[in-house]
């Protein structure tokens, strides 16, 4: 290499610039060189939230934060639709201060016609002591006699010669009948429940008294109510074999009925006796019922 630069390769080249005459051309006039790209001014790019892109970067490309110092990015959602207060038309306004007097002059009747007295009927209303008040047994003409006894809720039984009270029993009251040996024959039960059905009270008492024995069980009828103060008046009848005090089998027979009163107390009257001694027990059961029946 000689060190000296090729002149053939630079003047091929119509984009760089010769710094000096050529040796081999004289004093000849350059020829005009075509404008270089790079030399050209290029726009700036338009911006995407408006403005003339030819008036340059604005203030908020000026700063380190890429939407401004002072400006949040572009929002995404449209802005929320201005709200609007309520506002009552006009013509309501009339009507409103029309139904406020109407109103008023209703109370002002009211009170002036004694509607505010605060007196109830006390038979609607509950006791003074916040309790409900309990129910009494209605009024009746009826007047046992002096050897009537007492069950509950004005009920009375009166036991026909021959029989007796259990003494023990604290349900009510039972009587009855011993053999000559001592040993009961038949029993008349006499108690009473609230609140329950009579149907419901007799399946129950019918339900105890053969729990232990090999019985049959009729179905509940329904019986005619003897006295309008009586709802609700139903029987059941039965058979069983029940054990004696030596474990003997003896055949028993016997019925339950339960008359409800319309203040909701029902009084059964429960009745078992020995088959052997079944036709004078019940000729006995007839009498004492019809002396609980006269007492409801």
């Amino acid at each position: 290499m000689s060190g000296k630069r090729d002149k053939g390769s630079s003047a091929g080249n119509p984009w760089v610039n010769q710094t000096g005459p050529d040796a081999d051309g004289g004093d000849e006039p350059e020829e005009q060189l075509p404008p270089s790209p790079w030399d050209l001014e290029v726009p700036p790019p338009p911006s995407p939230w408006g403005g003339d892109p030819n008036q340059g970067p604005g203030p908020t490309t000026e700063t380190g934060s890429a939407w401004g110092e002072n400006v949040g990015p572009p929002s995404l959602r449209r802005p929320a639709p201005e709200k609007k207060g309520f506002r009552v038309p006009p013509l309501l306004i009339p009507i409103g201060a029309g139904l406020i007097v109407v109103a008023l002059v209703a109370v002002a009747l009211v009170l002036l016609s004694g509607g505010g007295d605060d007196k109830a009927d006390p038979s609607k209303s509950p006791s003074s002591s916040g309790t409900p008040a309990t129910p009494t047994a209605p009024a009746s003409s009826y007047q046992p006699p002096p050897n009537a006894v007492p069950v509950g809720f004005g009920v009375t039984v009166v036991p026909v010669e021959g029989w007796s009270v259990l003494t023990t029993e604290k349900q009510g009251k039972q009587l009855v009948t011993y053999a000559p040996n001592g040993d009961p024959r038949s029993f008349f039960w006499v108690r009473q429940k609230e609140n329950v059905t009579a149907q419901a009270y007799v399946l129950g008492i019918v339900e105890g008294e053969t729990a232990n024995e090999i019985a049959q069980l009729g179905n509940v009828r329904n019986l005619p109510c003897p006295k309008d103060v009586l709802e609700e008046c139903v029987a059941i009848s039965y058979t069983s074999t029940a054990k004696d005090k030596t474990g003997a089998d003896v055949k028993v027979q016997g019925y339950v009925e339960a008359y409800r009163r319309k203040d909701k107390v029902v009084t059964a009257l429960d009745f078992r006796t020995r088959v052997d001694f079944a036709q004078k027990a019940e000729a006995d059961a007839e009498t004492m019922k019809k002396s609980v029946l006269d007492s409801l």
